[in-house]
């Protein structure tokens, strides 16, 4: 394995392994309500699900959600090609459900108005509509809205955070004593803090010395539009979850040999609901505006489909986080930094998987197809996700990794790191199921293990 990782490629264990994960994974989809199709029970490979996944120990809690038009149309060209499509996994209802914490979420009426939006049918399933309110009800639970944590204290041989510092909604400084402290905002702000606070040694990527920031990766984009002159597909409906997906070229899942790279991702068509002035796709060569692109937005709008990967991101020396030199935010602090490109091993991996997303919307007769490819550097500028991981990775190795196996920092045992700051590297898969299994993780490892004997958890 380590002949094929990439020059400069620090991508690396984890520390842990799935079978170890597996209870949580499972504790996570239930109390969340993902709809699904097992592919993997108990190790029996059951048909409809994902013939790839690792054996799990009980189904979805609900089923999948409805296909789509486009979601039929690439399951039977999938299928053609010799490959096995599955339903996504989602966290939008599909029934009405009630979790183990006594909260109710409504089944979805694939509305269309999803993915950047609120549920006025409470299908949607987060923090807020799954766990909150019953956390809300506990006499023991404080929720402090509008407060911007500053830094977390350590005392005179930082080796214990005492407090948390905080600017409040009136701008004053408030200081929590704190017997133990959770970073748990997103990924970059948790690496920010830890870099603020003197928790860890921040990564250099000159020596490949230190941790904080190190094996930032991100998700690797791309995909093909198909268009058609005798197919409509009803897009404005839809929702965030909802599509078809092959993995069959993710992971290991496949032959890498003579391909030049190691990795992959995902294979879907999703119809998320193309809203007005968001979404109309013309196929390449059309006139930017004026009466051609109108007409073509006209005749297009509802007769395409995307095909898209998800695919995976390998850590690089040169990939990484650190404070800014220059630019502060409004209480002066410096801002993180994402020192960040794309990679040959990526960008090989991108223009391969393409490739299969040609393959497959050729089989589905268009009069055009547009390929997505990654060939120059990596830009900002169009959203392609908010799958940011890494800064704060977790492995078995205090000089490569910020934290343990249970997300617990090496170097300040009554500070816990949650959230996708700790993957070594970006798979080929949207993080979230993966965030709330290790958020389970450590949360036992904290109730069942630390609370009763504080101090490091692995030595």
């Amino acid at each position: 394995m380590a002949r094929a990782l990439p020059p400069d490629c620090t991508s690396q264990d984890w520390g842990i392994t799935y079978a170890e994960l597996e209870r949580q994974f499972d504790r996570f989809e239930q109390v969340y309500g993902i709809g699904g199709a097992a592919g993997n029970l108990n190790g029996q490979i059951l048909a409809g699900g994902n013939p790839f996944e690792g054996p799990r120990s009980r189904d979805y809690p609900n089923p999948p959600m409805k296909e789509s038009h486009a979601g039929a149309l690439f399951s039977h060209a999938a299928r053609s090609l010799g490959f096995r499509p599955f339903p996504m996994p989602s966290a939008t209802m599909t029934r009405a459900y009630t979790n183990s914490y006594g909260l109710t979420m409504g089944p979805c009426v694939y509305c269309g108005y999803c993915a950047p939006f609120g549920c006025e049918m409470g299908a949607k399933a987060s923090p807020q509509t799954a766990v909150l309110p019953a956390l809300l009800a506990s006499p023991n639970y404080e929720l402090r809205t509008l407060a911007n944590v500053v830094r977390v204290n350590l005392d005179s041989d930082r080796r214990r955070a005492v407090s948390v510092t905080y600017v409040d909604s009136r701008g004053r400084e408030v200081e929590q004593p704190a017997e133990l402290v959770l970073l748990t905002s997103f990924t970059f702000n948790n690496v920010r803090q830890m870099l603020l606070s003197g928790i860890g040694t921040p990564y250099d990527p000159v020596t490949n010395r230190g941790v904080v920031g190190r094996n930032y990766a991100y998700q690797c984009s791309s995909g093909v539009t198909a268009f058609f002159e005798d197919k409509v597909f009803n897009s404005f409906m839809g929702s965030g979850g909802l599509g078809r997906v092959i993995d069959d070229y993710n992971g290991d899942n496949f032959d890498h040999a003579g391909l030049g790279f190691i990795g992959g991702g995902f294979i879907s068509a999703a119809s998320l609901g193309s809203r007005p002035i968001v979404s109309h796709p013309v196929p390449a060569g059309t006139p930017t505006w004026g009466s051609a692109w109108k007409r073509a937005v006209a005749h297009y709008s509802d007769r395409s489909m995307s095909i898209g990967v998800g695919g995976a991101v390998q850590s690089y020396r040169t990939n990484y986080l650190d404070l800014d030199p220059t630019y502060r935010d409004a209480f002066g602090l410096p801002l993180v930094r994402m020192t960040f490109d794309f990679h040959e091993n990526e960008r090989r991996m991108s223009d391969f998987l393409t490739g299969r997303c040609e393959e497959i919307a050729k089989a589905l007769g268009p009069s055009k197809i547009d390929a997505n490819r990654h060939r120059g550097r990596y830009s900002i500028v169009p959203y392609q996700s908010t799958h940011n991981t890494g800064g704060a990775v977790m492995g078995a190795d205090p000089a490569t990794s910020a934290v343990n196996k249970y997300l617990q920092s090496w170097d300040v045992p009554n500070v816990f790191v949650i959230g996708a700051s700790a993957f070594p590297q970006n798979a080929g898969y949207n993080p979230t199921g993966t965030v709330g299994a290790l958020t389970y993780w450590a949360a036992d490892a904290i109730k069942n293990h630390y609370l009763n004997s504080p101090g490091p958890l692995v030595t």
